[in-house]
């Protein structure tokens, strides 16, 4: 009799703990902060649960996913993720595009069976955010989701992401940059999966530092361009030195780095990685691009796999995120800045086309080590080069056009000399003027260079293009443009014309510019002094068949101040719109027809 109880208490206890071990997972407590956010703000969802797991970061052992619904009507698919803090391992978050009362329920699932939680609401109301970045409809530049102007100034800013406050990147800089008119910077980031934390885990220090990053920069109204993988991470033979880092790489457990773009099982763990920086950063407003990819023909995979196969897999990597993202963050992506790394398919693939330009490796430079002597002005050839590459750009792929990265010590004047400043200038103003929807992505922010590129110039450009509403513009083109001496570039549309005027031999003063192609009309001529960053010139123009023309001023000395033109000037022409004619009324009726 003893042994048949004890044989009945244990197989009761083994029931019991399988019945508890099938059990569905259940959601204890859901905790929203707060119950009142703005628009495009975060609100965030903490989840206390009991489930069952192996991999916290794995959608196949564990998947959470909310269902937000508008005041409109319009369903948010918005997935969970895992969290390590001491009181919370699960959150949700989001960023309202519309005001007023918004609910959600959140559904678990782990290999046992779902559950839905009840139904939570929240309030939506006014803020002044503008909203993540998106493509204009004119397709050539970028807006707020709110519908504000933006265009891009800035440049890359690297951090380290060595765990919670301890990168480079410094709140007080950013405030330095801000207040010089910076609205972007771009940096790359430690692969969150680490040889410590292993594959398909993500090192939390690392999403805690990029937290903090996007956090610094909502605060201040800034944007991050966000670079997933740098080349380096994915290289074991390229380029050598600190650009071969694949050792660090754990995805080396499962395939070869020649084969990393083209491996399935490579693949399937990084639809999880990539839906994981979705769940946890998509919802900040300070995301502005994800940069897929910088430089990837400095991979294995690139150069002694299948550089086929390496486009292919961005067309693959943009599909998933065009898919899975809720809040459509433009992509981007980069060949390095040789002057033959021209990556056609990714500018096809990408919402941004974007090419680097290292001038030293192949473009026209000065290569005499002298100026006077030689046949190539180092300035002339230097804008010359961001034209001839921007406007390729411009007529071969319908979309936003920038320079991903460019600058460093790739140049014939070297960082700290008063050239290489010039050359910094007139980057800024010919990208413009041949249609970049963002300024140079200058590599990178650093004692080396900071003198030069981090001064009134980035300012004074800011005080260009906020008279320009980029996302209103249509019938966006280059413009038909000469000039009596020099070269200049210029955009069109039905509202604006833009340009830029340079002599790299002498200076501007008195030059004549003549459009052609424009909409006839009367414009408001406006001439902008770029190294002063101020209007100097205001008068009416008229533009009679398409075509009008522009004098530079000269400037002489006023009082005891020397002023002088300088060897370059922006303008912009403002289409004078005519008043509509209101018929006349008699004793408060139409006139007869």
């Amino acid at each position: 009799m003893k042994i048949v109880r004890f044989l009945f208490f244990t197989l009761f206890i083994v029931f019991q703990n399988e019945a508890y071990s099938a059990k569905a997972p259940e959601i204890i407590n859901i905790r929203q902060r707060p119950d009142s956010v703005g628009l495009y703000e975060k609100f965030e969802v903490s989840l206390e649960m009991k489930c069952e797991f192996i991999n916290p970061f794995d959608p196949a052992d564990i998947d959470i996913q909310a269902i937000f619904t508008s005041p409109s009507g319009k369903k948010w698919e918005i997935p969970g993720f895992y969290y390590f803090s001491r009181a919370t391992l699960w959150k949700i978050r989001f960023s309202p595009n519309e005001t007023g009362k918004w609910s959600y329920s959140v559904k678990v699932r782990d290999k046992n069976g779902e559950t839905t939680s009840s139904v939570q609401s929240f309030v939506a109301v006014k803020s002044s955010k503008k909203g993540p970045l998106q493509v204009s409809a004119n397709k050539r530049y970028l807006k707020y989701s709110d519908g504000s102007d933006f265009y891009g100034v800035g440049l890359w800013y690297n951090d380290g992401y060595e765990g919670f406050g301890s990168g480079r990147i410094m709140k007080e800089e950013l405030d330095n940059l801000k207040t010089l008119g910076v609205n972007f910077i771009g940096t790359y980031i430690t692969p969150l999966e680490t040889m410590g934390s292993g594959l398909g885990r993500y090192d939390q220090n690392i999403c805690g530092r990029l937290d903090e990053i996007l956090e610094m920069c909502e605060e201040r109204d800034m944007l991050l361009s966000l670079n997933l993988w740098f080349h380096s991470y994915l290289s074991e033979t390229v380029w050598g030195g600190g650009n071969v880092r694949w050792y660090t790489n754990p995805y080396q457990q499962i395939t070869s780095a020649k084969d990393f773009f083209r491996s399935d099982a490579a693949w399937k763990y990084q639809e999880k990685l990539y839906r994981y920086f979705i769940a946890r950063y998509s919802y900040s407003r300070a995301l502005a691009i994800w940069f897929v990819v910088d430089e990837v023909n400095g991979t294995d995979g690139w150069v002694s796999g299948d550089s086929l196969s390496a486009s292919a897999w961005g067309q693959k990597v943009h599909n998933y995120l065009k898919t899975n993202d809720p809040y459509n963050h433009p992509t981007t992506g980069t060949r390095s800045g040789g002057v033959k790394e021209f990556w056609h398919q990714g500018y096809q693939t990408f919402d941004i086309a974007a090419r680097e330009i290292y001038e030293a490796q192949g473009f026209q430079i000065n290569k005499t080590s002298t100026i006077d002597s030689a046949a190539v002005n180092p300035l002339k050839s230097s804008y010359s080069n961001y034209a001839s590459e921007n406007q390729k750009l411009w007529h071969g792929y319908e979309k936003p056009v920038v320079n991903g990265e460019t600058g460093w010590d790739h140049t014939f004047f070297e960082p700290s000399m008063p050239g290489y400043l010039a050359m910094y200038h007139n980057a800024l103003w010919v990208t413009l003027a041949t249609g970049s929807a963002m300024t140079p992505f200058w590599w990178a922010y650093s004692g080396l260079l900071n003198d030069n590129i981090l001064t009134s110039q980035i300012t004074s450009i800011r005080k260009f293009t906020n008279q320009i509403h980029f996302d209103k513009l249509t019938n966006i083109k280059p413009a038909g443009i000469k000039t009596t001496r020099g070269d200049a570039y210029a955009i069109q549309s039905n509202e604006v014309v833009f340009g830029w005027v340079v002599n790299s031999e002498a200076d501007v003063a008195g030059v004549n510019i003549t459009l052609s192609g424009i909409p006839s009309g009367k414009y408001k001529l406006k001439i902008f002094h770029t190294w002063r960053g101020a209007f100097i010139d205001e008068k009416e123009v008229e533009c009679i068949n398409g075509s009008v023309s522009l004098g530079v001023p000269y400037l002489r000395i006023n009082g005891s101040h020397a002023s002088y033109i300088g060897q370059d000037v922006a303008f912009l022409l403002e289409l004078i719109q005519e008043p509509v004619a209101v018929p006349l009324k008699a004793k408060g009726r139409p006139l007869a027809k």
